[in-house]
């Protein structure tokens, strides 16, 4: 009995064959590399053998020319008489394990063995559903793949800071930050195919922070400006007070214009009234934080110094002329 491997992928058939003259028992694997596949069995009867039949495990599949299973993507090649090859269509993860040619001589059973490997490319096929979840929350994500051989698993933070993780299944983060908010990458890998990668978004929420509010000098008649710049998820909404008097966009000469991020107040002609403390405050469903600033008068370009600090600026530079006066050439 000669026993011969074939695979053939979406009809391209290898061009690597192997040939056995039976000598005993062995074994040989055939690794078909993706599901859908065809994969050929070939056993072919010598002379004075007179039936062949065809096992997987213990279920006969095949015996001579009757048909013992129900799948109709198995069938007997018949090439020629002596042809007794095992034809299954596309290959399922099912068809994985041992095949037994079995050939009935004149005086012996003889037997060769092949186990069907079936290689599945890495599939992702269950991962979380992109969150909003507040800062200092535990989170588990989860992503779960299949494959054969079982892919490893392995996560990454999309992110310039981004630390790599340990892999597995599922990815704990613990009491998580503003900073741990972004996109997270899920990798299924195998060496079958590419990798099947997915990602989950993770918005993180917190309470807004006012982290820097600016303002100048200005004199009457000008206008006066003061910036507010906060941060915080969702979103902040910014109010503005003078004391204890909320401001409104339009209210005597105040123009209000608000960004996801800053808040501007301008105050157009400026009289003696508007000077005084400013409060900015900003809001989000976490919490609210407020700082204050004033806005100054405008007294001129130069300051006026007092009588004892011209008499001294005086006396400095009189005591500088005196020395360059005295200094040899």
């Amino acid at each position: 009995m000669h026993f011969i491997s074939r695979k053939s992928r979406e009809g391209i058939h290898s061009s690597s064959r192997e040939f056995w003259n039976w000598s005993g028992p062995s074994v040989l694997r055939i690794t078909v590399e993706n599901i859908r596949d065809n994969s050929t069995r070939r056993c072919y009867l010598e002379d004075g053998a007179s039936k062949g039949a065809w096992l997987n495990r213990s279920s006969i599949i095949f015996a001579g020319g009757d048909k013992w299973s129900v799948d109709p993507r198995v069938s007997i090649s018949t090439l020629n008489k002596r042809d007794y090859s095992l034809q299954i269509q596309n290959v399922d993860v099912t068809d994985d394990g041992p095949y037994t040619c079995s050939v009935q001589t004149q005086h012996t059973p003889r037997t060769m063995q092949v186990h069907l490997t079936v290689q599945v490319p890495p599939k992702i096929y269950d991962i979380s559903s992109d969150m909003t979840i507040n800062e200092g929350t535990n989170v588990t994500l989860t992503c779960l793949a299949t494959g054969k051989p079982e892919p490893s698993i392995s996560w990454r933070h999309i992110s310039p800071s981004a630390k790599p993780f340990e892999n597995g299944q599922y990815l704990d983060i613990y009491g998580i930050t503003r900073d741990q908010a972004g996109e997270y990458e899920c990798s299924a890998e195998n060496d079958v195919s590419f990798p099947d990668v997915k990602k989950v978004k993770v918005v993180v929420n917190f309470a807004p922070t006012i982290q820097e509010i600016k303002s100048g000098t200005v004199a009457p008649g000008r206008s006066g400006l003061i910036r507010c710049e906060g941060a915080g998820v969702p979103p902040p909404a910014f109010e503005w007070y003078k004391g204890e008097k909320k401001l409104f966009n339009g209210q005597q000469g105040i123009i209000i214009q608000n960004f996801s991020t800053r808040s501007i107040l301008t105050v157009t002609n400026v009289t003696q009234e508007h000077f005084g403390n400013y409060t900015c405050v900003a809001a989000n469903k976490l919490g609210t934080t407020n700082a204050s600033l004033p806005l100054n008068h405008y007294t001129g370009c130069c300051k006026k110094l007092s009588k004892d600090t011209l008499e001294q600026n005086l006396s400095s530079l009189t005591t500088v002329i005196k020395l360059n006066t005295l200094a040899p050439e």
